[in-house]
């Protein structure tokens, strides 16, 4: 399971599990994936809820 966030410098992509890990950065600062990274983290269970409803569990 993974997210994608989208900016308009670049995007990254994080895995939910086993642990929320960046999977890859495209053009995003540090202090950008760090703001990212905080939002997967305090959205996680949003994220995977939604997650879960659109392609299944």
């Amino acid at each position: 399971m993974h997210v994608h966030v989208t900016h308009t410098d670049g995007e990254a992509k994080y895995w939910l599990e086993p642990q929320i890990e960046l999977a890859l950065n495209q053009g995003l600062s540090r202090q950008q994936i760090n703001e990212a990274s905080l939002l997967v983290r305090d959205h996680f269970e949003e994220i995977v809820h939604a997650w879960r409803d659109h392609f299944g569990s």
